[in-house]
């Protein structure tokens, strides 16, 4: 462009003038920008002329190179092609004529032939000869020779040869068509032989009386009937030739007229120029339109032709008549400037620059530029748009992910789809999600890895579902679907990708599922779904689909995204509740573990409970049913401080003890002791390992609750004591309740320092204690009174067993999500029966061991117990004696029959004896060794008064052979 301008310099200042003269505005336009180009380029150049870019004095003018691009190449390459067109054109219709022609010529060529020689006089009669082919071959060769077809066969009507040019294949059977021939018709055929492309014509050889004797075939090759093409060839090259120096030629005297046209300037260039200046005119965003001085639209480029719709043929028309704004029109032809003054076009705001042209000499007339300011509009809507959808997922953080729910969770997010974004929405996932685990099949990256990638369905459970109406045929909630493997959920879940059906009526993967169901979904007005994948940690746990239905407009990629973000927070959200579901799962069947699955058998007690953990997390509850020694019964209820696996690890090494504890048949406060100094142990034990593991050596401080309580059927005393624990209520048979918080309360085990305290009642026959841990009674939004109190009313109801009074006070006391564990032990009082005990004072006197015998052997006939009569006079002869021989003061003995015979010998000394091994020259030692075998269990418990020796019997079965009751 910088030559062009120069050269146009150096042709001074008249040739200038008459070029603006004769160009108009046009080469105002472009001289200008060509200044400013010029000035850019090297502001110390000098110019001449008026106004002009001119070039450097001195530098010789180059010249561009030459090209298609010019107007004379262009003209040239145009008739270049029309010729070579034209001489293709010519080529493919002469070898088409020739062809068609050839073909032509060989058909009747072989049809003459053939009806040639099977009209030959005495071509019938040799047909019927002994020897057709001794009489046929040397004619039919003459023919084919003289005729200059490929061959002429006779053959019998069977389409035996008789003659061929080839003696071998005489005899053999003809290869063509002869079916129509033998009807007595004429066949002719093109085919592809061994030579080639060849026609071949099949003549019948008719008798007298007009009947088929024989066939007479001729062939030829359609190549020898052609060849006029071939000597037509080169006048149709050397016309070609003519016409491209014609047409080279005619371009040269255009080039040169081009040339003295445009002053000297290469047409190429001139070219070139326009195109840049048209592309750079018709590709800004701004809109230009130039009104000349009479106010008529010179130009307009695509941009304002856009804004103002106009028409093919605006230019040279006034500007009144093609629909500008009144206001618009009114400024263009007005020359009055104007700058970023706002109009209108349509629906369109536009901001209008507006200057004159006919400033320093330039022609008169107007120049406009516009600018769409209707886009700011828009690009003001779309932030409002996003800022909309950050406000959407901003709603969605809060309102999806409430709960460590996995269904709750998938629900929410359902729900708030349905209300911002889609008409339905189902959430489906593996099962081994909604059992807190990970699942088995998945994307890539997932634990399975391959889905159902080999053909098998795809089960994914419905988990949430929600739509503006319940009447649409979807799959219900709790459904295990097997999605079939092109279906978009099994896709999304096999591959991890997003699955988009803008109309659900044209595809056809998800109709594999249920043809009939696809249909039902289709005609109840679901048009348009999208399935996302949820996606956590790189583990596909599942897939939602967003439908709609009332919205006509489908999903599309904005659509997608958005869609994308919801589910991606869902998921997050669903793989920690599964996640808790998983370590909550663990906990509670860790806790489970650890706390009694079945209670032991004994008949101090009816007892129920009942153990609920915690919604949020397990505890520390725990209780116990512990037979003891006597027929009495141990219950315990327990509450460790905190949730978790700790608590709960915490509240199975506290079980434990209380069973060891328990052996030892030590009374209640004994044995709270005895633990309190286990949690100080464990605290200790806790506080070293945190040093240990650089935990800064705080002390970890455990605390626990306790209550435990000693029931004997045969006193109906009751014997507990309890370490900071909500205090038991009884209730009376008449249904009298009273809670017992008089009972003295011990501090909570870990604490130490402080004595704890036993305290005893008689329980009438049939009454309930009831021992319970503080998650019944205690809430957030309920003190212990009004728990306590509520919990008196629901045991105020007589004649209830206690399985009955456990449903009844969860179902008044217990909160939809308990925060706490619950455990809760409900047990009925039973009295064994005077008839069953027998008790006896021995005096301190060997003789009375004998008299003892006897009267046990009396009492155990009395009970249809003599089987195990010598056994138990041997175990009390042995135990009497060393409480004659060892103690002072008086001797109890004691016989129960309950579940086992027990026999007690009690005495006031406060020793207890041990058993020892005699060696085989002792003559004592072997008492309690006896008893140790004849027994099924015994020991040593001590009273106020001194200690009791227990051994217990198995009970032999009736002689009705039922057990005993």
């Amino acid at each position: 462009m910088t030559d062009w301008r120069n050269q146009r310099g150096h042709q001074g200042p008249r040739r200038q003038r008459n070029a603006r003269e004769r160009n108009g505005h046009d080469l105002t336009v472009y001289e200008a920008e060509g200044r400013r180009a010029d000035r850019a380029r090297d502001p110390h150049e000098r110019y001449e002329g008026h106004g002009l870019p001119g070039r450097r004095r001195g530098r010789p003018r180059r010249r561009p190179p030459r090209g298609v691009r010019t107007v004379a190449g262009q003209v040239f390459a145009l008739q270049l092609g029309v010729v070579l067109l034209l001489v293709v054109a010519a080529v493919v219709a002469l070898v088409l004529q020739s062809r068609y022609d050839s073909e032509r010529e060989a058909r009747n060529r072989s049809m003459a032939v053939a009806e040639s020689f099977a009209n030959a006089p005495g071509m019938a009669a040799a047909m019927r000869g002994a020897d057709p082919t001794a009489a046929l071959q040397p004619l039919a060769e003459r023919a084919r020779k003289g005729s200059g077809v490929d061959f002429v066969v006779a053959m019998s009507p069977h389409g035996i040869r008789y003659t061929h040019p080839n003696v071998n294949r005489i005899g053999k059977h003809f290869m063509g068509s002869i079916d129509a021939a033998v009807k007595g018709r004429t066949v002719t055929e093109t085919f592809t032989g061994t030579l080639g492309l060849s026609v071949r014509s099949v003549v019948p050889v008719l008798d007298q009386r007009g009947k088929v004797v024989g066939l007479v075939s001729a062939g030829i090759t359609i190549k020898k009937v052609s060849g006029a093409a071939n000597h037509q060839l080169p006048l149709l090259f050397f016309a070609a030739a003519a016409a491209l120096s014609l047409a080279t030629v005619g371009t040269a005297l255009v080039t040169g007229r081009l040339r003295r046209q445009t002053h000297g300037l290469d047409p190429a260039e001139m070219t070139r120029m326009y195109e840049h200046h048209d592309a750079v005119l018709h590709a800004v965003r701004e809109g230009v339109l130039i009104v000349s001085g009479d106010g008529r639209l010179v130009l307009a480029n695509d941009e304002a032709r856009r804004l103002f719709a106009l028409p093919p043929d605006a230019e040279g028309r006034l500007v009144a008549e093609l629909g500008f704004d009144p206001h618009t029109a009114e400024l263009l032809v007005s020359g009055r400037p104007a700058t970023d003054e706002v109009h209108t076009a349509g629906e369109r705001l536009l901001s209008v620059s507006h200057r004159p042209t006919d400033r320093n000499g330039g022609p008169p007339g107007s120049v406009a530029t516009l600018r769409d300011t209707t886009e700011l509009r828009a690009l003001t809507g779309k932030v409002d748009l996003a800022r909309n959808r950050l406000k959407l997922l901003y709603d969605a953080g809060v309102s999806i992910g409430t709960t460590l729910d996995v269904v709750r969770t998938a629900q929410e997010l359902a729900e708030y789809a349905v209300a911002r974004f889609a008409d339905y929405v189902s959430v489906d996932l593996a099962d081994s999600v909604l059992r807190g685990e990970e699942p088995q099949e998945g994307a890539a990256g997932t634990t399975g890895g391959g889905g159902s990638a080999d053909g098998r369905p795809t089960p994914l459970r419905r988990t949430a579902l929600s739509g503006i109406r319940d009447d649409v045929p979807l799959y219900p909630l709790g459904k295990l679907i097997r999605f079939t493997p092109n279906a978009p959920q099994a896709q999304g879940f096999r591959t991890g990708a997003v699955t988009v059906v803008p109309v659900l009526s044209d595809h056809g993967g998800w109709q594999e599922q249920d043809p009939d169901q696809a249909q039902k979904i289709v005609d109840s007005g679901i048009h348009s779904m999208i399935t996302v994948p949820l996606r956590a940690r790189g583990v596909v746990l599942g897939v939602a689909s967003f439908m709609r239905a009332e919205k006509p407009e489908p999903f599309e990629e904005d659509d997608v995204s958005l869609a994308e973000e919801l589910v991606t927070r869902a998921a997050v959200s669903i793989d920690n509740a599964r996640r808790y579901t998983r370590e909550h799962t663990m906990a509670v069947t860790l806790q489970r573990s650890l706390l009694p699955r079945v209670l032991p058998e004994q008949n101090a007690l009816d007892v129920a409970y009942r153990y609920l953990p915690a919604e949020s997390g397990v505890g520390g509850d725990w209780f116990d049913v512990i037979p003891l020694p006597g027929a009495r019964v141990a219950l315990v209820v327990g509450d460790v401080v905190g949730h978790g696996l700790h608590a709960a690890a915490t509240m199975g090494r506290l079980r434990t003890a209380v069973h060891n504890f328990s052996t030892l048949d030590l009374p209640p406060d004994e044995i709270l002791s005895h633990l309190d100094d286990l949690i100080a142990r464990i605290d200790q034990d806790e506080g070293h390992s945190a040093v240990a593991d650089g935990d800064g050596g705080g002390e970890v401080i455990i605390g626990a609750t306790c209550l435990y309580a000693i029931y004997d059927p045969v006193t109906r005393r009751c014997t507990m004591a309890r370490a900071g624990h909500p205090p038991p209520a009884v209730v009376s048979p008449d249904g009298t309740v009273e809670l017992l918080k008089d009972l003295p309360v011990g501090p909570p085990l870990g604490l130490g320092g402080l004595p704890f305290e036993t305290a005893e009642l008689e329980l009438p026959e049939g009454s309930h204690l009831v021992l319970y841990t503080d998650g019944l009674i205690e809430k957030r939004d309920r003190d212990i009174e009004t728990g306590m109190e509520m919990l008196g009313d629901a045991l105020a109801h007589p004649g209830r067993t206690p399985e009955e009074t456990c449903t009844a006070v969860l179902g008044a006391l217990l909160p939809e999500r308990p925060s706490d564990d619950v455990a809760l032990i409900v047990a009925r009082t039973r009295v064994l029966e005077p008839g069953r005990i027998a008790d006896w004072e021995v005096p301190s006197d060997p003789a009375q061991v004998s008299e003892m015998r006897a009267a046990v052997a009396r009492k155990l006939a009395e009970w249809e117990l003599g089987d195990v009569a010598f056994t138990t006079e041997l175990i009390l002869s042995e135990l009497i004696t060393n409480a004659i021989r060892y103690a002072t003061g008086p001797i109890r003995v004691r016989l129960l029959c309950d579940r086992s015979l027990i026999c007690e010998v009690s005495d006031t000394s406060s020793t207890s004896p041990h058993l020892r091994y005699a060696a085989t020259t002792d003559e004592g030692g072997r008492g309690l060794f006896l008893v140790s075998q004849f027994a099924d269990r015994w020991g040593t418990r001590y009273t106020a008064e001194g200690k009791v020796i227990w051994t217990e019997q198995t009970l032999p079965l009736p002689k009705n052979g039922k057990p005993r009751p």
